[in-house]
This record gives C-alpha cells, sequence and structure tokens, in this order.
C-alpha cells in the first residue's frame, strides 16, 4: 500500500515538473483598422469562339485585392499586422483591448469581447512609441558635473 501511494505521488510530481508553463500575453489596444493593398487579380478576357488556344488576346481584367491592416498600440511599440488567413479574415473590433503573444514568425491574438479565438497575424512593421522614445535614447554622462 505504502509503494502505490509513493509511485502515485511521484508520477504526479513527475507530471506537474513537465507541466508547460501558461500562455503568457501581453495586452494592448486595436486602434484602427485600414484597407491597403495586397496584390493584383488578373484574369484573362479569352473565349473560346473565334480565338485559338494559346494565344494572347491582350485583354487582361485586374482587380486590385485590399487586406485589413490594424494597428496595435502596447506601452512601448505599435504594430501594424494582418491576418494571415487571407480568405476568410474576421473584422477585429476596433478600439477593444487585445491579447497576444509572439511565437516564432508570427503574432497569435485573442479579443475577448468578440469570441476570444487565437487568430494568426503577420507582422508587417513595428515602431516605438513617441513617448517612449525618450527613454530610448542613450544617457551620456558629462564629466564635467
Amino acid at each position: 500500500m505504502r509503494y502505490q501511494s509513493l509511485v502515485l505521488t511521484s508520477i504526479l510530481l513527475a507530471a506537474t515538473a513537465y507541466a508547460k508553463e501558461p500562455k503568457a500575453y501581453q495586452g494592448g489596444k486595436l486602434l484602427q483598422m485600414d484597407s491597403v493593398q495586397c496584390g493584383v487579380d488578373e484574369k484573362d478576357a479569352k473565349s473560346f469562339t473565334g480565338e485559338m488556344i494559346g494565344t494572347d488576346s491582350g485583354h487582361k481584367k485586374t482587380q486590385e485585392l485590399l487586406c485589413q491592416e490594424y494597428l496595435l498600440q502596447t506601452e512601448k511599440v505599435i504594430y501594424r499586422i494582418r491576418p494571415r488567413d487571407g480568405k476568410h479574415p474576421v473584422l477585429l473590433p476596433v478600439g477593444d483591448q487585445a491579447q497576444f503573444r509572439l511565437e516564432k514568425d508570427k503574432m497569435l491574438m485573442r479579443v475577448e469581447d468578440l469570441d476570444n479565438k487565437e487568430r494568426e497575424y503577420i507582422v508587417v512593421s513595428m515602431t516605438p512609441r513617441a513617448d517612449s522614445t525618450a527613454d530610448a535614447s542613450p544617457v551620456r554622462a558629462n564629466h564635467l558635473q
């Protein structure tokens, strides 16, 4: 009996030791959403009547593709992000708080007020906030003082 409780205790301790740390999220506010050009969709205007297949008629229909681009403001950085899934993007509520974490080459973000699902985003750019740039400037010691 004592042996079984010792084995059970050691298994529980080993399981808790190997348990993953909880995912640490950072917080930010969605400032705005812009529609930006992210490509061009081209379709040939070829018809099968009167044209030979493989000839170029020179008539192409082009349509500009637009993607959603959000500004996410954190304590020190402003991120410009785009949804990774361009075909089925979800509109995020501008002005709401969002929680995110950076993992390898993507940002995983969730908005509690929306549906609390974690979605993938591409970080297009990162800019330090203007009010925090004073902290980032190098400090020079004046030896004459």
